[in-house]
């Protein structure tokens, strides 16, 4: 089977993301998004998020099926987020991706989140080099990952200690009486600032640490610089200049996570980034790297906004790849797995089990 046919169930936040894949195209991508029902709770609520996706498991994946021009019974395999996320969210969708697998008597793939976020990059710009370096950046995750094989490989550099990037611009959002989530409004907000107005600290990027966490990420100590520094002026009775506040504290986060993808890249002898996750849609983000890795002599990969967030495109992407190389579908009782560590880019396969 050359082109497969897979179709991909996200669901580890709050949003219902089913895709069609055939192969390494992208032939639609539904998602319901439950964002504005978590919106007036300032962040999401795992509760709602789960009840959200159950109402929208159904008509998401008939609309994917409609708009795709495919039925059900053409689908060669179902892929599904079997983690890392919410733990009542993540079980929504295995459990719908069980149903569909034996209803339609298909395999059943349950990959990784973060895994997911790499391989959806292979429907807009073709097969990933191998290896390639990714940087997942996220409400959830900040990770900085070696990837010689996404449907097998991959290996975690370092990660966030602490707040990760997109949880640090929803708090700095708040700070700024701007809506969540915060990136969105912190990028728009950053576009009439100035970066350098205020000099916020760069987290582990001092000699010791860059020994101890030459690939970690630290959000946190940035956070409450930010928070101080509002509450400072505010104290003063100064008004808070939030373009400048967001333009600043945008360019302490983007400046730390492209200067060390930059730096794994060329001491792992790696000539290609991508860059991944919700975090990924910043414009400054995008144009930093993109500066960042030309100096260096680096390829950047940056899917586009829509395929950055959430979504079943990356999750039938990788279920896709599975199938093309080969690789043993998972078992039926696949657990949902809140906190599935990068490394296992695929559950429910035991040990020296093999499918026929």
């Amino acid at each position: 089977m050359t082109e497969p046919l897979v179709l991909g169930i996200e669901t580890s936040c709050d949003e219902t993301g089913v895709g069609l894949v055939r192969g390494g195209t992208l032939l639609f991508d539904a998602i319901a998004s439950s964002v504005d029902e978590h919106a007036r709770f300032g962040g999401v609520v795992p509760e709602v998020a789960s009840r959200a996706h159950l109402e929208a498991m159904v008509p998401t994946i008939e609309r994917a099926c409609r708009e795709a021009g495919v039925r059900l019974q053409d689908v060669d395999a179902v892929a599904v987020t079997a983690g890392p996320g919410l733990a009542g969210a993540l079980l929504v969708g295995v459990a719908a991706a069980k149903a569909l697998a034996v209803a339609l008597d298909r395999p059943i793939y349950g990959v990784n989140h973060l895994a997911a976020h790499v391989a959806v990059d292979v429907v807009e710009h073709g097969p990933l080099p191998e290896p390639t370096m990714g940087l997942l950046v996220s409400g959830g995750h900040s990770n900085l990952l070696l990837v010689p094989d996404v449907t097998s490989d991959i290996r975690s550099l370092g990660a966030t200690i602490d707040d990760a990037a997109g949880e640090a611009f929803d708090k700095v959002a708040r700070l700024l009486g701007l809506p969540f989530p915060g990136g969105p409004h912190i990028d728009r907000a950053a576009r009439e600032g100035d970066q350098v107005a205020i000099d916020f600290p760069r987290g582990l990027t001092s000699g010791r640490d860059l020994q101890r966490h030459r690939f970690d990420y630290s959000f946190s100590g940035l956070k409450t610089a930010v928070a101080r520094w509002v509450q400072a002026r505010e104290q003063a009775g100064e008004p808070v200049p939030v373009a400048d506040v967001a333009a600043s504290f945008q360019e302490a986060v983007v400046d730390v996570l492209t200067r060390k993808a930059v730096l794994a890249c060329t001491e792992h002898g790696v000539d290609d980034l991508l860059i991944g996750g919700g975090v990924a849609a910043n414009s400054r983000l995008r144009a930093l790297a993109q500066e960042r890795c030309d100096a260096a002599g680096i390829r950047l990969r940056v899917p586009r906004p829509g395929l950055c967030t959430d979504n079943g495109a990356m999750v039938a992407a990788l279920g896709a790849q599975m199938v093309q190389r080969g690789r043993t579908p998972s078992d039926l009782d696949l657990p949902a797995d809140s906190s599935q560590p990068v490394e296992l880019v695929q559950s429910g396969v035991a040990a020296g089990h093999s499918h026929p």
